[in-house]
């Protein structure tokens, strides 16, 4: 192969970077990825003070980051890179993590949560989801949020109710939906989903899918079954 085709090769796969307090998962995680022809793990990371340095040298498209880091948690990586202007995504690996724990994730622009006990093929897909730019939820921890969302008393604030058409397209955004299929799933354009998404955001005062989902879950807009 040539140094052109090794560097166009290159350009097309997705760069992922593993921070992880355990090297023995850090590794077998590395090792299980590489084998995915569009994947390229360019770093592996111990804390997350690392992971800030690293991503200040490196292009990083997502970041697979668990959330319990020993001295350290995953969120201060989130905050961090957000500050930092991190233009990747996030998405915890984590063998658990509580509903509020989520819900601060998400605060902070994370793009997602994927436990550890999960099939590998299903990470390999949440990966190619969240650089797409969906969210991935994990379908037990998003059932025990909108579970405990629809127990809690809907927020007094003010806002502006949500459309039946808005509702729909929330909906689809918590299965992990991109806009070409929400379009096919409500009979609409392309173009008419991104207007519906924009209405969205504007009601809510978001800027990203994830906070959209974080300010639904708070406001018990949705009341189905969690997303695959």
């Amino acid at each position: 192969m040539s140094d052109m085709d090794q560097r166009r090769r290159m350009d097309q796969q997705i760069r992922i970077l593993i921070i992880d307090d355990h090297s023995l998962f850090r590794e077998s995680l590395s090792r299980l990825l590489e084998s995915e022809s569009d994947l390229s793990v360019v770093g592996t990371c111990a804390t997350a003070t690392e992971a800030i340095s690293f991503i200040e040298r490196e292009e990083v498209d997502v970041a697979l980051l668990d959330y319990d880091l020993g001295e350290e948690q995953g969120w201060m990586f989130l905050d961090r890179a957000r500050r930092h202007g991190f233009k990747g995504a996030s998405l915890i690996v984590t063998a658990g993590i509580s509903d509020s724990e989520i819900l601060n994730a998400l605060e902070n622009e994370c793009s997602g949560v994927f436990l550890k006990h999960s099939p590998p093929v299903q990470l390999v897909q949440a990966i190619h989801s969240v650089v797409s730019g969906e969210i991935w939820l994990d379908p037990r921890s998003a059932k025990a949020l909108i579970a405990g969302a629809t127990g809690r008393t809907q927020q007094q604030c003010a806002f502006q109710p949500l459309s039946d058409r808005e509702r729909v397209v929330l909906i689809a955004v918590f299965e992990g939906l991109t806009n070409k299929e929400i379009a096919g799933r409500i009979g609409a354009s392309e173009n008419a989903v991104k207007w519906v998404m924009q209405q969205l955001f504007q009601k809510t005062g978001v800027r990203t899918r994830s906070q959209l989902v974080r300010i639904a879950l708070e406001r018990n807009w949705v009341e189905t079954e969690a997303p695959r």
